[in-house]
C-alpha cells in the first residue's frame, strides 16, 4: 500500500505530530485496510477522520484518580489491544477518535452499527464492560463484548449529552431524565470486582497524609466524618454506576435517555446522585446555589423516594472527595472548583440536621 497516495492515510498525516496515539492509529488503520483490500464486500473507504476532544478537568473528576498510581500504557501495547479486538470481534472500521482516557472505533460488526472502545491505562473503566453487563442494558448502553480494557458497544445516535439541555434553562427536566435512568437502571448482584464506598473513602486518607494543602482542613476533616458515617448506616447497598452525571448520558433515537462510561461501586442509591450535584461545571449557579441545590434534591427524593437528608450529605462528602482527586491528578484546587463550591454550598444547609 502507497501511504502518500492512499487517501485514509494521508488525512492522517497532517495530525501524526500533534496527537500521541495518532501513528498507533495509522499503523493500525494500515492494517484493518490491507486486511479489507480484495475481500468480499469491502467497504468503500473515502476518509477516517482522527478527532482530538479538548479535556475538562471537571467532567473527567475522578476518572483518573487510580490511574495516577498506574503505569501508563505502551503505545505499542495499546496498538496491539486495539488491533486485536478490531480482528477479535470482526469490525469493518468507519472512523476512530481518541479521547484523554480511550480509544474509540466506530464501525460495524455484520449489519449492526458498534462502537469499540479500548481503554488506554488500568484504572477506574478497566472493567465498565462487566459493570455494563451487570445492567443488562436497563437504562444503560449495551454491551455485546468486553474483556478487561476493552468493551464493543451499541452504537447510540445521535448521541447527544444531557449537558446541552442543563446549561440552556432546562435543569429541571435534565433533573427528571437523569431520576429516570437511576430509576430503570436494575443490576444484577454486585460484581465483585466492583469496589464499596467504603473503599474509595481512602482518598480521605491519602490526601490526610500527604504534603498537598489545597483543600481547607476543617471542610476535609467534616467531610470524611460525614462520609463514614454514612457508609456505617447505609440500607440496600447494590452496584451503582459510580460517575452518574450530565456528561455520561446520551440520547438514542431509539432508546432513548441512556448511562453511559461506569465506574461501578456498590452503595446505597442515595450515593448515585452526589456526581449529578457537582455537575454540570459549567453553571456554577446551580453547584453553589442553594435553592438549586434544595430543587434537584427534591426532584430526586420525589421521583426514586429517596432519602433527602442523605443525598445532601453524600453530595457534600462527595464533593470534597472529587476534589481530593482532581488534586492528585495534578490539578489546582481552589474555591473555584466544583467540589469545593458544591461542599461549601451545602455545609449550611446540613447544621442541625447530621452532626458534621
Amino acid at each position: 500500500m502507497n501511504a502518500a497516495s492512499d487517501p485514509i492515510i494521508a488525512a492522517l498525516d497532517d495530525v501524526v505530530a500533534r496527537s500521541p496515539v495518532a501513528t498507533m492509529v495509522r499503523e493500525c488503520l494500515a492494517r484493518v485496510l490491507r486486511q479489507l483490500e480484495g475481500s468480499p464486500g469491502a467497504m468503500a473507504w473515502e476518509t477516517i477522520p482522527l478527532e482530538e476532544r479538548p479535556v475538562d478537568p471537571a467532567k473527567l473528576e475522578g476518572e483518573t484518580h487510580q490511574e495516577r498510581y498506574m503505569e501508563s500504557a505502551d503505545s505499542s501495547e495499546l496498538r496491539s489491544r486495539v488491533e486485536e479486538r478490531i480482528s477479535a470481534w470482526r469490525i469493518s472500521v468507519e472512523h476512530l477518535v481518541e479521547t484523554e482516557s480511550s480509544v474509540l472505533v466506530f464501525g460495524r460488526r455484520d449489519d449492526q452499527p458498534v462502537v469499540l472502545k479500548v481503554i488506554r491505562n488500568r484504572g477506574d473503566e478497566w472493567r465498565s464492560g462487566e459493570i455494563l453487563d451487570a445492567f443488562e442494558g436497563k437504562g444503560v448502553v449495551r454491551v455485546y463484548d468486553y474483556v478487561d480494557g476493552a468493551m464493543l458497544l451499541e452504537r447510540l445516535r445521535p448521541a447527544k449529552s444531557l449537558v446541552s439541555l442543563a446549561l440552556n434553562g432546562g435543569d429541571d427536566q435534565a433533573t427528571e431524565v437523569l431520576a429516570d435512568v437511576i430509576g430503570t437502571m436494575s443490576p444484577r448482584a454486585p460484581v465483585s470486582t466492583a469496589p464499596t464506598v467504603q473503599e474509595w473513602a481512602k482518598g480521605f486518607e491519602r490526601y490526610a497524609v500527604s504534603a498537598t494543602a489545597q483543600i481547607p482542613k476543617r471542610l476535609l476533616v467534616e467531610a470524611h466524618r460525614v462520609y463514614s458515617e454514612l457508609c456505617g448506616s447505609q440500607s440496600r447497598p447494590r452496584l451503582l454506576h459510580g460517575d452518574l452525571h450530565h456528561y455520561n448520558v446520551l440520547f438514542d433515537s431509539e432508546r432513548g435517555w441512556l448511562a453511559i462510561d461506569p465506574k461501578g461501586v456498590v452503595g446505597e442509591l442515595e450515593y448515585e446522585v452526589g456526581a449529578v450535584l457537582r455537575n454540570p461545571s459549567e453553571r456554577p449557579e446551580l453547584l453553589a446555589e442553594p435553592r438549586a441545590i434544595e430543587q434537584r434534591v427534591e426532584r430526586f427524593a420525589r421521583a426514586l423516594s429517596l432519602d433527602a437528608t442523605r443525598m445532601l450529605a453524600w453530595g457534600f462528602a462527595q464533593a470534597v472527595l472529587s476534589a481530593i482527586w482532581a488534586a492528585e491528578d495534578g490539578f489546582v484546587v481552589d474555591a473555584d472548583n466544583p467540589g469545593i463550591a458544591l461542599a461549601t454550598a451545602i455545609r449550611p444547609m446540613l447544621d442541625g440536621v447530621v452532626d458534621a
